[in-house]
């Protein structure tokens, strides 16, 4: 095996022959036989979050490496399953490989090949729905990011009828939302306030996922603006040899608002 693991151009055999050896219980590495589906889960979540990260600020170079930490993690997750006795790598990637041509009669079956993209998706997710055979809402997984999850879930009911047929509706239960929450802030417990919030926040993802907007990638485009901008802040403060602590807000904003007609200028 170790000649495998330690020669080049072995391509996947080659990986998950090191995972083997990684976790060979007598020779393998203390760390990975320490670790469980539960302990590696938070690494595979980090990766994928990695690989998103670099197809949004394009960067390619950086691509093929977070692809393979990713692939890596399904590796380790295999070779967990293979100990257990549960599935192995083949059998994940054979029971991936059926979905597919399942989910795609129209490539491998008798169904028509001309129709939308669009028609498509629904396609897609009746046939999930079908597999799932169980509630509406079932199978969204809970890992989830958040407000991801919120539209994922939002999708769900809308495709049996449960969904505002206008976003001005979605637009008047924010305002409500919004005034419930002041309300709650100088009325309620903290944890009322924080289920206010939480109210609010799903319906600004209903919201954006009536306007066809990602809210996830809105609210990352939103922190990298802010980032950016902030650090026009600190640098304009350090050119004068100082930092933002020995500043004040009313400077800063002012600053601030450089940064930002400086960002807009140069669209």
């Amino acid at each position: 095996m170790d000649d495998i693991c330690t020669t080049p151009g072995g391509g996947l055999p080659r990986l998950l022959a090191i995972m083997d050896r990684l976790r060979d219980p007598r020779t393998g590495c203390p760390w990975d036989i320490e670790q469980d589906f539960a302990s590696i889960a938070p690494y595979t979540i980090e990766e994928a979050y990695e690989v998103a990260d670099a197809i949004e600020g394009e960067a390619w170079d950086e691509l093929e490496g977070e692809l393979g930490d990713l692939l890596l993690q399904v590796i380790y997750h295999a070779r967990m399953g293979a100990e257990q006795d549960r599935f192995d790598f083949h059998s994940i990637a054979e029971r991936v490989a059926q979905k597919m041509v399942n989910r795609h009669p129209h490539i491998w079956g008798d169904q028509s090949r001309d129709k939308s993209a669009q028609q498509q998706v629904a396609d897609w997710e009746a046939a999930k729905a079908k597999e799932r055979q169980g509630r509406t809402l079932d199978g969204v997984a809970k890992g989830l990011p958040a407000l991801t999850r919120a539209v994922k879930l939002q999708n769900r009911a809308a495709r049996v009828g449960f969904d505002w047929p206008e976003t001005v509706a979605v637009l008047d239960k924010l305002r409500e939302e919004a005034a419930e929450l002041v309300e709650a802030r100088d009325t309620l417990t903290p944890e009322a306030a924080a289920e206010e919030m939480g109210d609010l926040l799903f319906v600004m993802a209903n919201l954006a996922r009536h306007l066809e907007i990602d809210p996830e990638a809105a609210l990352r485009a939103a922190n990298a603006k802010f980032i950016r901008r902030f650090e026009a802040i600190e640098d304009e403060l350090a050119a004068q040899g100082r930092s933002p602590s020995q500043s004040d807000l009313a400077e800063m904003d002012v600053l601030w608002d450089a940064a930002k007609r400086r960002e807009k200028s140069s669209y």
